[in-house]
């Protein structure tokens, strides 16, 4: 305990000291910690909408112009045989044309010069969660896609696993670019702090001729990066607030849209111990780096 209280006076006292490169290190830690930030926001929410698309997934069996009843009361027999339906809607072409007409109301006046119906009547389909993780959807799905009046099956699974790829592209990415600024952040506390390392390198000769312990010696160094890694993830979260709520507050209503009605949520406090963590983490590596060269 007497080593760590030392290291930290010691750790704070050069922060003064030397607080103009200090603030170097700390916007370098702020900045990386910001794009980590950012993109665990941005991940963090999409992740929950696709959970809550695939939780909700569905097929469209889209029904030839000229089906008959009959085929259409095959297709929902096999529908319901399957055991993977949740439940099933019939919908017709005129529902289709009502539906468009709803969702875009922008292009509804473009409907109106149509001689005939373009929307295909179709069968929509909730898939039970289980049936999901056990290959009888994609079966079924493609079944139907060779039966009697049926022009095509559109399968929400398809396109979900190419977002879901995406995202992790995204987050590959993001996570890439953070590792590397995050590298360049703890390269400039060693640099800070080896600078403080100097200024004091007759004080820590004196420390190694009385038989100082090696902890007394380099724990002040590896504090002073731990600090400014803490200060500095600190400074990026308060960053990230105020750009999460400036956000919110321009674009609110657009991002309800493209979360499917649900709300842009603020990464939960895992997330936000994470991001505190990593900055501690990163300014630590930088001044453990430094402290090699005293003792």
């Amino acid at each position: 305990m007497r080593a760590l209280d030392y290291a930290l006076r010691q750790a704070w006292a050069s922060l003064w000291r030397s607080r103009g490169s200090t603030t170097f290190a700390i916007v370098a830690i702020a900045l990386a910690m910001i794009v980590l930030g950012i993109l665990l926001l941005v991940t963090w929410n999409a992740e929950r909408l696709l959970a809550r698309w695939s939780s909700a997934a569905e097929f469209s069996v889209y029904l030839r112009d000229e089906a008959t009843s009959e085929e259409r009361g095959a297709i929902e027999a096999l529908i319901d045989q399957s055991g993977i339906a949740a439940g099933r809607e019939y919908v017709s072409k005129a529902d289709a044309l009502k539906r468009f007409r709803s969702d875009f109301a922008e292009l509804a006046s473009l409907t109106s010069g149509f001689d005939d119906n373009p929307f295909p009547a179709s069968v929509e389909v909730r898939v039970r969660p289980e049936a999901e993780t056990d290959g009888r959807t994609e079966n079924l799905v493609r079944r139907l896609g060779g039966a009697p009046g049926v022009a095509d099956v559109r399968y929400d699974r398809e396109w979900l696993s190419r977002l879901a790829g995406a995202l992790e592209t995204i987050r590959a990415a993001g996570f890439a670019l953070a590792t590397l600024m995050a590298i360049a952040a703890a390269v400039t506390v060693a640099t800070v702090v080896r600078l403080g390392l100097y200024a004091r390198r007759a004080e820590l000769e004196i420390m190694e001729l009385v038989g100082a312990p090696l902890t007394f010696i380099r724990g002040p160094f590896i504090a002073e990066g731990f600090l400014q890694g803490g200060i500095g993830a600190l400074l990026a979260l308060g960053l990230l607030v105020i750009v999460y709520s400036l956000v919110l507050a321009w674009w609110g209503g657009d991002l309800r849209a493209v979360m499917d009605g649900g709300a842009v949520e603020f990464l939960p406090p895992r997330l936000l111990a994470s991001l505190v963590v990593g900055g501690m983490a990163v300014g630590s590596a930088g001044g453990f780096a430094a402290s090699r060269h005293a003792g």
